[in-house]
C-alpha cells in the first residue's frame, strides 16, 4: 500500500465541485453529502485497481480524483481552523466508482465499496489546501483538472462538519471532492491522480479473473 497505513475509516463527500455536481445531473444539497468506504478497500500507489465482474449493464467503472485529508488526532465538534490543525497530511486519492450501480442504487455503499475502489499515496505532512490543482490522467492523457478553491465546502468546513456527526480519528481518510470530468477506466488502463504540492498516485487497471 505505499506505505501508507489503511485507515480506521474513510469518509468521503459527493458533488463538493459544482461542475461535476452539473456533468452527472445532479443538484448540489443544501450540506455536504457524506459516505464512506470500507477500509478494505483500500489500496497504495501501484497496486493495480481491479475492475470487478458485472452484468454490462452495471459495468461502468470511473475514477475520481480527489485530495485527501489525512486526520492526526481525534476531532469531535471542531470549528473549521482547529479541524485544519488536527490534519496530519495530505495525500492524492482516486475514489474509483461503480456509476451504474450508483445510478441504480438509493445509498453508495456498493458502488463505493468494491476491493481496490479507494487508492491512496503519496503523502506530504504540509499543504496549504485552499488552492492546489488536481489533475487526472488516463494513459497519460488530462480527463480532470480542477483546483481546490472550486470546492463548494473547503477542507476545513468539511472536516468540522463531519466531527459534529461523526469522531474522525488518527488515520483517518477523507476525500474532499472530485472535480468535473470523470470517466470510465478499461482493462489495460494506467490512471494517475497529481496534486500539486503531493506528486503522483499511479495505478494500473486490471479487469478481475
Amino acid at each position: 500500500m505505499g506505505g501508507l497505513e489503511r485507515p480506521g475509516k474513510v469518509v468521503c463527500v459527493g458533488r463538493n465541485y459544482r461542475e461535476h455536481a452539473d456533468e452527472l445531473g445532479h443538484t448540489l444539497t443544501p450540506e455536504p453529502l457524506l459516505f464512506l468506504k470500507p477500509p478494505s478497500a483500500v489500496i497504495g500507489d501501484g497496486d493495480a485497481i481491479v475492475l470487478p465482474r458485472l452484468p454490462a449493464a452495471l459495468s461502468r467503472i470511473d475514477y475520481e480524483g480527489e485530495l485527501v485529508a489525512i486526520i492526526g488526532r481525534p476531532l469531535h465538534h471542531a470549528s473549521a481552523e482547529t479541524a485544519l490543525d488536527a490534519v496530519r497530511g495530505y495525500t492524492c486519492g482516486n475514489d474509483v466508482t461503480a456509476r451504474d450501480i450508483q445510478a441504480a442504487e438509493e445509498q453508495w455503499t456498493r458502488a463505493k465499496g468494491f476491493d481496490t475502489f479507494c487508492a491512496l499515496g503519496p503523502r506530504v505532512t504540509a499543504l496549504d489546501p485552499s488552492d492546489v490543482e488536481i489533475v487526472t490522467r488516463v494513459n497519460g492523457d488530462v480527463r480532470q483538472q480542477g483546483r481546490t478553491r472550486e470546492m463548494v465546502v473547503g477542507v476545513g468546513e468539511l472536516l468540522a462538519y463531519i466531527s459534529r456527526c461523526m469522531t474522525l480519528e488518527p488515520g483517518d481518510a477523507v476525500f474532499t471532492g472530485t472535480p468535473a470530468g470523470v470517466g470510465p477506466l478499461r482493462d489495460g488502463d494506467v490512471v494517475e491522480v497529481e496534486i500539486e504540492g503531493i506528486g503522483v498516485l499511479r495505478n494500473p487497471v486490471r479487469s478481475e479473473r
